[in-house]
Formats: structure tokens, C-alpha cells, sequence
């Protein structure tokens, strides 16, 4: 068995200099090296409709990466309209979802000052019907974002540098507990 765990992480903010992608960036730098973690992208995906199941490769390269993933880390901004259809297309056709008893972290991100809390908590209730158990503690809600990284786009703020590392120390230990048959470093 490998010595890590495969972490899909999902951005549910399609901009390419989003903040809520920098911070899932960064999140990635400051993992331990147990995690592999990788984006999987989701801004090709069509709308869900059952009318097309099958004829959508989008839908299908969609399912099959993250199916290949031991556990998923779920960035959203304050908004998730985004994860919402990514979600859907994962957890269809009825009896297939590739989300099903996998871990997860939940992060949510904003320019403002409450820390998109709302998607945070919307997304996590998504999950439950998924059973996809996300991780309760730390809770990780990023303000002011906009104040984080430098002209070039890099986290130039210490204390969400270590914040983001402890979190995905803590996110390692909740995968681990889900996936009793690999052993991380």
C-alpha cells in the first residue's frame, strides 16, 4: 500500500486568480507529505441533466479522478454554486457516487469579513446526505482575503500560513482514521 493518501481539491470559484484557489494553493504547500493533493477541476462540467447521462466525457473524467481520491478537501467562496452541480454530477446517476464514505475537509473564503461561513456550513449540509463525513474541528473560515497575498499572488500572512498547515495536519489525521489499510509516514 502506498504511504499516502490522494486528496482531490475541489475550488468552487472558477476564477483563475481567485482567492479562494490561492488559498487552496497554499493549503497545498503547507500539507504534510502524506497528503498528494490535487486540483480537480471542475469549471468544464455542464449543468447535471439526467436527459444526458453518458454523453458528457466532461461528467466522466469528472467521476473517474475523484473516484481515485482517498478523501477530498472542498474550497468554496462565499458562494457554491459551483460545488453544488460538481457535487451532483459526482453523486449521479442514483446508486454510483463516487463521494460515498470518503473524508473531507471544508474551507470557505472571502474578501469580507465573515469568513463565507453560510457556503461553509450549506456545503457540509450537501454532505450529509453523501455520506461524505467532513472534518469538525478545526472549523476554517478565511477573512479578508484580500489582505493575504502579495503582488504575485503568494500568502504573505504568517499566521494563516500556520493556521492552513495545522489544518492540514488535522485533515491528514481525519483521513487517516477513514483509511485503516494505508498508513501515512
Amino acid at each position: 500500500m502506498p504511504n499516502y493518501f490522494d486528496v482531490a481539491v475541489i475550488v468552487g470559484s472558477l476564477r483563475k486568480e481567485s482567492f479562494t484557489r490561492k488559498i487552496a494553493r497554499a493549503m497545498m504547500d503547507n500539507a504534510p507529505a502524506s497528503l498528494r493533493c490535487r486540483f480537480v477541476e471542475i469549471g468544464d462540467l455542464p449543468l447535471y441533466n439526467a436527459d444526458i447521462e453518458g454523453q458528457v466525457e466532461a461528467w466522466d473524467r469528472f467521476r473517474k479522478e475523484i473516484a481515485a481520491c482517498d478523501a477530498f478537501l472542498f474550497a468554496t467562496p462565499e458562494y457554491n454554486g459551483c460545488l453544488k452541480n460538481a457535487i451532483d454530477v459526482g453523486s449521479r446517476p442514483y446508486g454510483s457516487s463516487v463521494w460515498e464514505g470518503k473524508p473531507a475537509g471544508v474551507i470557505s473564503v472571502t474578501p469580507s469579513k465573515l469568513g463565507a461561513f453560510g457556503a461553509n456550513h450549506a456545503l457540509r449540509q450537501s454532505m450529509v446526505f453523501l455520506n461524505v463525513p467532513c472534518m469538525q474541528q478545526p472549523e476554517a473560515y478565511i477573512s479578508n482575503a484580500s489582505d493575504l497575498f502579495d503582488a504575485g499572488g503568494a500568502l504573505n500572512n504568517e499566521s494563516t500560513r500556520e493556521f492552513l498547515a495545522k489544518f492540514m495536519v488535522a485533515l491528514e489525521q481525519w483521513i487517516a482514521k477513514f483509511n485503516p489499510g494505508k498508513v501515512a509516514p
